[in-house]
């Protein structure tokens, strides 16, 4: 069972790491942290995204409620 958490281990540090290893190693501090500008960026827009899709089914609830 232990091997089995091992390879997980393995996986990640030794494959899905990698871009993470290489922006270790860059100096500039722009281009290191433009990993976290873009997740930063997806972020809000689908909090955006989700508040429009709830405002959406807001409006559909008050409709409902009122017709009957």
């Amino acid at each position: 069972m232990s091997d089995f958490f091992y390879g997980i281990q393995d996986l990640f540090e030794n494959v899905l790491f990698i871009p993470l290893d290489g922006l270790r190693s860059i100096h500039s501090w722009w281009l290191s942290n433009i990993i976290n500008c873009i997740f930063i960026t997806i972020g809000f827009i689908a909090f955006f995204y989700w508040m429009k899709q709830m405002k959406i089914y807001s409006e559909q609830e008050k409709d409902t409620y009122q017709s009957a």
